[in-house]
C-alpha cells in the first residue's frame, strides 16, 4: 500500500498553504530529522489538537513513520522526504510553527566534518523566521561538543532567547519522548543535553 500520497508532501517550489494541507488552523510543530518517527508519532498521538510536520531524508525511517501514521489513523501528521534547508526556504511560509524540534541530529563527530552539522548560524536564522513570535526551538543531543556548538550558535543568534539563560541548558522536558537514539547514547555513557530557545 502506498501511503505517500495521503501523508507525504512532495517538494516543489512555492509556499504550502498549511491550513489547506491539514484542513484546519491549529498550533503546529515541526520536527527536523525525525528518524523512524518515534517522537513524532508519540507527540501526534498525545496531542490531536496540534498539527505535526516532519522532515527526514532516510527512506527506511520515512516508511516506518508512514506505517505508524496509517496504523493509528493520525490525521495531524504530514512528512517531507527532502532536504530541510530547501523545504524551509522554499515551501514553508514564515511564522508557520509554534514549535520546532531537533532531537539527536547527526553529530558528524569527526572535526573535519563539523561543517556538515545542521546547527549553523545561517540555519538558525532560517529557523527563527519559521517560528511565530513566542515560538520555541527545542533540541537534544548526547554529544557534548555538539551541545556546546548548538548553545554557542543559538545564544549568538539575534531574536532567540535561551530559556535557561545565556550559556545554559534546560532540564530534560517530560514531554520529550525517549527515542532509540537517546537510549543508544545512554548505553554508551553519553550525557544527554537539552536546549530550549524562544523567539523574541
Amino acid at each position: 500500500m502506498d501511503l505517500w500520497p495521503e501523508y507525504g508532501m512532495d517538494f516543489a517550489s512555492g509556499e504550502l498553504d498549511l491550513d489547506a494541507v491539514y484542513g484546519r488552523s491549529a498550533p503546529r510543530t515541526l520536527e527536523i530529522g525525525f528518524g523512524n518517527g518515534e517522537a513524532l508519532l508519540e507527540l501526534a498521538r498525545r496531542n490531536p489538537d496540534r498539527d505535526y510536520f516532519g522532515i527526514e531524508v532516510h527512506k527506511a525511517g520515512i516508511g516506518h513513520c508512514l506505517l505508524g501514521i496509517d496504523t493509528d489513523r493520525l490525521r495531524n501528521v504530514r512528512v517531507s522526504d527532502h532536504d530541510a534547508v530547501e523545504v524551509l526556504g522554499e515551501q514553508i511560509p514564515d511564522a508557520s510553527f509554534d514549535e520546532i524540534l531537533i532531537f539527536f541530529p547527526d553529530p558528524w563527530h569527526k572535526k573535519r566534518h563539523h561543517k556538515r552539522r545542521l546547527i549553523q548560524p545561517e540555519f538558525a536564522r532560517l529557523l527563527l523566521r519559521k517560528l511565530v513570535k513566542g515560538g520555541q526551538l527545542r533540541l537534544a543531543t548526547d554529544w557534548q561538543d555538539y551541545a556546546e556548538q548548538m548553545l554557542a550558535v543559538l545564544d549568538a543568534c539575534p531574536g532567540f532567547s535561551n530559556l535557561a539563560g545565556k550559556g545554559g541548558f534546560v532540564a530534560r522536558p517530560a514531554s520529550r519522548p525517549v527515542t532509540r537514539f537517546e537510549n543508544r547514547g545512554q548505553r554508551l555513557g553519553h550525557a544527554v543535553r537539552d536546549l530550549a530557545f524562544q523567539k523574541d
